[in-house]
């Protein structure tokens, strides 16, 4: 009965920490359907005065980008702005022949009369901070705006971004990402649905009651002196942006988030490349919760609710931890609630967690039909839209709990960048991508095996108990093999 209990104490602990993790994201959607449609009065440089016109520097860190640099460069050739008031650095650490091309492309923008700069370093020392550090020590603008490799700003951007650093507090604004591959398939509508809902409810409902929220690693621009007054870009952790985002927040620096201002960009189209980012991005954000806990609770300038909300968005990742628990003890849960009797009620209070599912399921819904639409034909696509997404963020709950756990415990890593490809309709071919991983990860026959697993939940359904089965856990284990077996199959068969 021992080994009962354990799991039945790690089982309650991790639904739980799920409640309070969607209580937050009930307050966040609060927070957002009140303050998205209000009026912004912020104050803002009036750029028909010249003199009101600042210096600014476009920052553009990039590494072996062979498939999307001459889209890039063109793209930001074409940058609105004074000319005089504006410098371009191509922060180039690479490694390949995209070198030779990236400064063939360069030249004839230089010759346009832009200035622009190919700035190569020996080493990859700090990776993307590493680079952006590097370029800093010469940038003449008093602004830093950073775009990665698969953005591609509209040529307004600035006018749309840098008036609102009139107010002096501001240190960061940050634009919305969009996505000009959202349709491609599977697995870039899940991509698109998961960040539309950190860029509508949480950037907003965060933002808008003074809680800390990060830059994204692009599509936002820098006040210079936040950088450096914020201790400059360091390499410890593989979120570089989180960590900046919050030292200088920690330093009372104010960050503007734009929800109505895009910035379109190219989501991951195969599988490797889609899991190398969630691995960066889960382990980047325990290593930062690990990096920052202490100055978060020990700040006494910062209010308890603020620091609530930002423990729990750094752990954000590491609700893949709790989730993948639940799932995996969910089986042996099943067979205990229908071996011991004495334990009924404590499974009629468990019951009551199933609510954490339909808080998610409100929340992302205002996300969607703020994308898509309303009415009822639209919040039917959305349910669909909605399990699909659950079932392979479940599916990817292994592969993402690893990256939590090396991050807690501290266990580093390179730098791996997600492979770009320069691709907006079905039509386009990528089997051909030279970064293209090509041997899956060990992990995959692993979840190859939680998906069998979880056909034995479902099989459990039919064979405990004495009244004819169990089904009450039944969708969720259809949910786990399906998101699993998902994640399995392309991992395998995508050839990535």
């Amino acid at each position: 009965m021992i080994l009962e209990y354990i799991i039945i104490f790690i089982y309650t602990i991790c639904l739980l920490l799920i409640f309070l993790y969607s209580l937050a994201q009930l307050n966040l959607l609060v927070n957002y359907l009140k303050y998205r449609n209000r009026e912004d009065n912020s104050p803002k440089f009036d750029f028909t005065q010249p003199e009101e016109i600042p210096f600014v520097t476009i920052q553009l860190p990039v590494y072996n980008e062979l498939y999307v640099m001459k889209r890039l460069l063109k793209n930001i050739a074409k940058i609105d702005y004074p000319i005089a008031k504006l410098e371009i650095q191509v922060l180039d650490d690479s490694t390949d022949e995209s070198v030779a091309m990236t400064a063939k492309h360069i030249k004839k923008i230089q010759d346009l009369g832009i200035d622009i700069q190919h700035i190569r370093r020996t080493n990859r020392q700090g990776f993307k901070a590493g680079a952006l550090k590097e370029g800093l020590k010469t940038a003449k603008g008093e602004f830093i705006a950073i775009f990665d490799a698969d953005f591609l700003p509209k040529k307004d951007w600035l006018y749309k971004t840098v008036p609102y650093f009139k107010d002096e507090n501001i240190g960061v604004v940050q634009t919305r990402w969009s996505h000009i591959n959202r349709n491609y398939s599977t697995l870039t509508r899940i991509q698109a649905f998961m960040l539309d809902a950190h860029f509508t409810l949480e950037q907003v409902g965060r933002n808008s009651k003074g809680h800390f929220i990060n830059f994204n690693g692009t599509a936002g621009i820098w006040r210079k002196e936040c950088i450096y007054d914020a201790g400059n870009w360091q390499g410890d952790t593989l979120t570089e942006d989180i960590d900046l985002s919050y030292r200088a927040q920690l330093n009372k620096w104010k960050f503007k988030y734009l929800e109505n201002v895009e910035t379109p960009a190219e989501l991951p189209v195969i599988i490797s490349a889609a899991r190398s980012q969630q691995f960066r991005w889960n382990k980047g954000g325990a290593e930062n919760f690990q990096k920052m806990i202490k100055r978060i609770i020990t700040n006494k300038s910062v209010s308890f609710k603020t620091k609530v909300h930002g423990l729990l968005h750094l752990l954000n990742s590491s609700m893949f931890t709790c989730i993948f628990l639940v799932a995996i003890l969910s089986i042996p849960m099943l067979y205990i609630k229908n071996e011991y009797a004495h334990l009924k009620n404590y499974f009629y209070v468990m019951s009551f967690f199933v609510i954490s599912s339909l808080i998610f399921f409100v929340c992302y819904w205002h996300m969607y039909k703020n994308i898509y639409g309303g009415g009822f034909v639209k919040f039917f696509k959305y349910i669909g839209a909605f399990f699909t997404f659950f079932s392979v963020a479940m599916g990817f709950s292994l592969h993402n709990t690893i990256a939590v756990l090396e991050g807690h415990l501290g266990k580093k890593s390179e730098f791996v960048r997600t492979p770009k490809f320069n691709i907006k309709t079905i039509k386009d071919g990528w089997k051909n991508n030279k970064y293209i991983k090509k041997k899956p990860s060990v992990h995959v026959i692993l979840e190859g095996l939680l998906a069998i697993y979880f056909v034995f939940g479902m099989y459990s359904a039919f064979v405990v108990g004495d009244q004819g089965g169990d089904f009450g856990l039944f969708p969720f284990h259809l949910m786990l093999f399906i998101g699993f077996s998902y994640v399995f199959f392309k991992s395998i068969f995508s050839k990535a």
